[in-house]
């Protein structure tokens, strides 16, 4: 069954196709014979009821510098148009994001987006996690100063980050001694209106933090991200290292709790990070590490996420 593809996605000229998981589901699209499409959020366009792209037709290949041929954008009808769509443009998971999401929920029925736009826009990585604070670390979100300084009073280190920051940027660790926790929440309520997010340090992280991928609630296995030499964050955005692993059984019962909820929300393609046991995230807007997961398991994770696509449209998701 040849599908009509069309991504929402970052600019394909920028991309780093050595590790890009969006680049990864594109071919083994196109190697499935789907047809690709490719165009950023800002392309939308919403009127009458009708929701459209200007996007381009696509077809890549894993070659650098040359990996991908475009040709003259066409405007696409997404709820006539397209089979599928991939929600894949990069956070800050702002109201361009939100706006994005809320355009896309008018699609329900007619187009299958993953991840269901309707759920990512309700489960912001570190917020829906609450839901699960069974399995988390001690976690604080506030924009009081009080409430700050008495949970770094409580927990002794602490890590502070934006409410909806991605790739570990702005992530800060406070000492025993509370050195510039002030002037750091100064700058936290100065640059972001919403509150910001405050956990117990885990020692653990030095040792890895684990990005645990799974495809409709089922895990399809895991990649260590060791931090630099004296960093606490171990984003591969942020200069960590990915190793081979394995799940804990703590690991799959965090997964097993999990499983229903992605299933029911439509969110289809996950990527949960875990340190030391604990939950800390789950990744819903753009998940990444399938090539890195690849490389260690010799698995193909984009033909798994495609494989789950498929069987959720034979089911009779689309229009029909």
């Amino acid at each position: 069954m040849s599908l009509t593809v069309a991504v929402q996605m970052d600019p394909l000229e920028t991309i780093s196709i050595k590790g890009d998981s969006t680049f990864a589901l594109m071919l083994e699209a196109q190697g499935r014979g789907h047809l690709l499409y490719e165009y950023p959020a800002d392309a939308l366009t919403y009127e009458d009821g009708s929701l459209r792209a200007r996007a381009r037709p696509v077809t890549v290949q894993r070659v650098e510098g040359d990996h991908f041929e475009a040709r003259d954008a066409v405007n696409l009808d997404l709820a006539e148009d397209v089979d599928v769509i991939l929600m894949r443009q990069d956070p800050p998971f702002d109201m361009g994001y939100i706006t994005a999401a809320h355009l896309l929920e008018r699609l329900a029925g007619k187009t299958l987006v993953v991840n269901d736009p309707a759920n990512v826009r309700s489960a912001p990585e570190k917020l829906w996690v609450l839901d699960f604070a069974r399995f988390m670390p001690p976690t604080l979100i506030t924009r009081n100063m009080a409430e700050l300084t008495a949970f770094h009073d409580r927990h002794g280190e602490i890590v502070v980050k934006p409410l909806h920051g991605n790739a570990g940027a702005a992530v800060f660790r406070i000492g025993r001694d509370g050195s510039n926790l002030r002037a750091l929440a100064e700058l936290f309520s100065e640059t972001w209106k919403e509150p910001f997010i405050a956990q117990a340090f885990l020692p653990a992280v030095s040792e890895g933090d684990k990005r645990i991928i799974l495809v409709d609630g089922e895990p399809i296995g895991a990649i260590n991200r060791v931090p630099g030499k004296g960093e606490i964050r171990s984003n591969l955005a942020a200069g960590g290292t990915a190793h081979q692993t394995a799940l804990s059984e703590r690991e799959r019962e965090i997964c097993a709790a999990l499983a229903p909820e992605l299933r029911q929300r439509g969110l289809l393609f996950v990527g949960i990070d875990v340190i030391g046991g604990m939950l800390t995230e789950i990744n819903v807007t753009s998940p990444t590490g399938l090539v890195a997961l690849d490389a260690f398991e010799g698995i193909n994770s984009a033909a798994l996420i495609w494989d789950a696509i498929e069987a959720k449209l034979a089911r009779g998701y689309a229009r029909g």
